[in-house]
């Protein structure tokens, strides 16, 4: 099919041209005298987009999931316990793995479409008297939904009684395009990965560590060896890594921790709640709904749609790729069938949310969806219109 495939999915994201030409270049020597002028700086800069002065970043290759593993087997030990809620497939996931590891996990099971219940864990935390709760632990993006959850909230339930338990954040599909941060909120543990706000391909898997979690990983009891913070420490403080790390995607983040810094993470914010505006404001002129229950759990960097009764969101998703070479997300798990997603993180802008919008209200005409052709590329066009006036009456 002519033309470039058009991807709107949550992650991998699209590359800009600046960091796929960065990366096209020859190998080169990861042990040479110069290659610390490379990760030297990188490592500060990973840090500044977590917003964490007092700690430390691990970069792993790996994908998150590997990051995961890291901050759990480095900063706990077996038999643990850990307080986790699960209202999505990635908070799932995080679930799934704290218990292969052998955690004591008290789960909090919560509809899919709601975030994390700040109100439920601030009453486990304000009983734990003992405080046999060693982490906290948040999903702030749950990718499989589309729910931001609140950071914040967390650390203040956390401080109302002052519990000492470690407070653990995924922020794969969050961090570096929604606003995050570590110091401020008292996040012990962050994870990201490369393919999404840092608009590389799948491979680095991002740690942000605060000073209280490095110090409660020198007396983890749980075993670890290829992604041990000790072999990191070591060989990361003179610039290198205890491995063969992938030197392109490094020379790619090099580049791409540019280009966020030019734009600014703020402005970055702004720019994902834009657009984020402008994919709500078309999936409400075509009478359908996100799968967040509430406006305080939308995503700015995803939006999951619930399809009508009888359509198949498997085949809404393979009509758009094979018909429009337009790749937006499926449904997993219990949404699976039920929702397609529109990834609106990273390197995007108005135009190319409009030909996600365009692709989709083909893909949702062709499979039946009843709804009014140029309804939602319309009323996303209106509210981008509607805020660039806004912005353009407050400059003046």
């Amino acid at each position: 099919m002519p033309g470039y495939n058009h991807l709107f999915i949550p992650g991998p994201t699209n590359i800009p041209e600046q960091v796929r030409q960065a990366m096209n270049l020859p190998m080169e020597d990861m042990r040479s005298p110069k290659y610390p002028e490379l990760t030297l700086p990188l490592f500060a800069d990973v840090r500044r987009v977590f917003k964490n002065e007092k700690g430390r970043v691990f970069i792993y290759p790996s994908s998150g999931t590997g990051a995961w593993e890291a901050a759990m087997t480095n900063v706990l030990s077996p038999g643990d316990k850990v307080l986790m809620s699960r209202f999505g497939q990635f908070s799932h996931l995080w679930v799934d793995m704290a218990e292969r590891f052998g955690f004591e996990v008290d789960c909090l099971d919560m509809e899919w479409g709601t975030g994390v219940p700040v109100e439920l864990y601030a009453e486990k935390l304000a009983a734990d008297k003992a405080h046999k709760i060693k982490a906290v632990f948040v999903t702030h993006n749950e990718t499989a939904t589309g729910v931001t959850s609140d950071v914040a909230a967390v650390r203040a339930a956390l401080a109302a009684c002052d519990h000492p338990a470690l407070l653990f954040v995924d922020g794969v599909s969050s961090i570096g395009s929604i606003d995050f941060r570590q110091d401020e909120w008292g996040v012990d543990c962050a994870v990201s990965g490369s393919q999404k706000g840092f608009m590389l391909p799948a491979g680095l898997g991002f740690l942000s560590v605060s000073q209280k979690a490095l110090e409660a990983a020198k007396t983890s009891r749980h075993m670890r060896c290829y992604f041990s913070f000790e072999d990191m420490i070591k060989t990361n403080d003179t610039g290198y890594f205890p491995y063969t790390p992938p030197t392109q995607l490094l020379r790619g983040l090099r580049t791409s921790l540019d280009l966020i810094f030019e734009e600014g993470l703020e402005n970055i914010f702004v720019r994902h709640r834009h657009l984020a505006n402008g994919v709500r404001a078309a999936v409400s002129a075509w009478g359908l709904k996100l799968c967040a229950t509430e406006p305080k759990w939308y995503s700015d960097t995803v939006s999951a749609i619930h399809l009508p009764e009888g359509v198949d969101g498997a085949e809404v998703i393979r009509h758009a790729f094979r018909t429009y070479n337009t790749s937006l997300g499926s449904g997993l798990s219990k949404v699976a069938g039920k929702v397609f997603r529109i990834g609106h993180l990273g390197s995007l802008n108005e135009v190319m949310i409009l030909g996600a919008l365009s692709a989709a209200e083909l893909t949702l005409l062709d499979c039946g969806v009843k709804i009014e052709p140029g309804s939602g590329v319309g009323a996303a066009i209106n509210q981008f219109r509607s805020a660039a006036a806004t912005t353009t009456a407050k400059a003046a």
